[in-house]
């Protein structure tokens, strides 16, 4: 039987480059952050203030900018204390799942929307007389809630046997936020 250490807690160091670049990339993530969350916030606020944009492409469109606001801000906040001081390096175990959950989550369910979003357009276009009856508000409801079902499998999948499994590697990981490297 071999000796082996629990780890605990992880250290992203990031991406190798010379230190005095964490201020500069800091302040760029930072702007694009910032302009990412209030771009689909935007968004999200113009759908949902004009009546005429109640429609099944912009309803999966609404969706879209909530999983790219989201999946956003997974990763970067943390990347941004990675940035800003050694101390933010440290992220616990039980952190690092949920950051890796989520981000399969966002991930897997952004691609299941863009099927159901081609699959929309492809109604739109063969069928534009029965395009209302066939993309009712019950079957954008029920598309919606299978693809977002479908992300949370997805992720479930990817991410519980990854964790189940003894870690007995190093605690450092060479990224900015918890992904499985091979």
């Amino acid at each position: 039987m071999t000796k082996m250490s629990i780890v605990i807690t992880f250290f992203l160091m990031g991406r190798p480059h010379a230190s005095a670049l964490d201020i500069s990339l800091w302040g760029i993530f930072l702007v694009i952050y910032v302009l990412t969350v209030v771009g689909n916030l935007l968004i999200l606020l113009v759908i949902k203030v004009d009546s005429h944009l109640h429609t099944p492409m912009y309803y999966f469109l609404t969706n879209l900018s909530f999983i790219d606001m989201w999946f956003s801000t997974v990763t970067v906040p943390k990347m941004l204390m990675t940035l800003a001081s050694p101390e933010g390096r440290a992220i616990s175990f039980p952190s690092c799942a949920a950051q890796l959950y989520s981000f399969h989550f966002l991930g897997s369910t952004e691609c299941f929307l863009y099927i159901v979003m081609s699959y929309d357009h492809y109604l739109a276009i063969s069928h534009p007389l029965r395009y209302a009856s066939m993309m009712s508000g019950r079957t954008c409801a029920l598309l919606a809630t299978s693809r977002w079902l479908s992300g949370s499998l997805h992720s479930a999948v990817q991410t519980i046997p990854t964790f189940c499994l003894p870690y007995c590697g190093p605690s450092q990981i060479q990224l900015y936020f918890c992904m499985i490297e091979c």
